[in-house]
């Protein structure tokens, strides 16, 4: 079978159990992209399968929030979210869902290894109340070692833009972070300072996983503590994918309107 660069593929060695998009092919190597999950991968052709699927089904998310059509004579002011991540296609999902559930958003696409470098000034310039700093990670399972981040594609780089975020506001209430990719070192993330972050199992996770922790702390009210399990479970994989510490919400609510 022929394959080229755009075709969607899955492969036997997974047993297909992920949908990646060809990004080039090099002799008899593809170089994949998943295009739900935020992870990248190489496989020799013989491995791949054509997907034939008209469409990837992307399933429906409802978060369950308090719309503001019917806030009634209350006014609502969400938490303002900054999302900077490494994939341009899957930003822009994340900032069509964003817009979907009405939430504040300006999103940023710089690469794992420079986001350390530009986040403090992003911060400054929006101060946002939720910021996301995600991309694309890998776990080298090969490697052996899960405590040792050179084992990792991007956590190194996750790391120093969450301690770089810390270092503009060091308190967990006032600046949210959530971060991480596929397989990430979910431990050391939370121990540099983020809220929330991948991969507890270190599995893959949705490119929307992110946003829809972000969306529903920035429409949640600030002296409400989000129920934690609840809100994982709304990803993808549940806790097997995010984790992350008891938080607030980030809106205000105020009256009259």
């Amino acid at each position: 079978m022929t394959f080229e660069v755009g075709n969607k593929v899955t492969r036997y060695s997974y047993k297909h159990d992920t949908v990646f998009k060809i990004l080039r092919i090099k002799g008899q190597m593809a170089y994949l992209k998943g295009n739900q999950v935020r992870l990248y991968a190489d496989s020799p052709l013989e491995d791949l399968k054509l997907y034939e699927e008209e469409e990837e089904k992307e399933e429906e998310i409802d978060l369950n929030l308090n719309r503001l059509e019917d806030r009634g004579d209350f006014f609502y002011l969400p938490g303002k979210v900054l999302h900077i991540d490494a994939d341009e296609e899957y930003l822009k999902r994340c900032l069509d869902f964003y817009k979907k559930n009405k939430v504040m958003v300006v999103g940023k696409r710089i690469d794992e290894e420079n986001i350390y470098k530009e986040i403090r000034g992003l911060l400054e310039e929006y101060q946002p109340d939720i910021v996301i700093i995600t991309g694309h990670d890998a776990y080298y399972a090969k490697k052996g070692n899960p405590t040792d981040n050179k084992n990792y594609r991007n956590t190194n780089n996750f790391i120093k833009a969450v301690k770089e975020a810390r270092k503009y506001e060091k308190s967990h209430e006032k600046l949210v972070i959530i971060a991480g990719a596929c397989q990430s070192n979910y431990e050391e993330l939370i121990k540099a300072g983020a809220n929330f972050a991948s991969s507890p199992k270190r599995i893959n996770i949705h490119c929307l996983d992110p946003a829809v922790i972000a969306t529903t702390i920035s429409m949640s009210e600030r002296n409400r503590e989000i129920d934690l399990v609840n809100l994982l479970s709304k990803t993808k994989y549940g806790p097997n994918g995010m984790g992350g510490i008891k938080s607030n919400g980030m809106m205000y609510v105020g009256f009259p309107r």
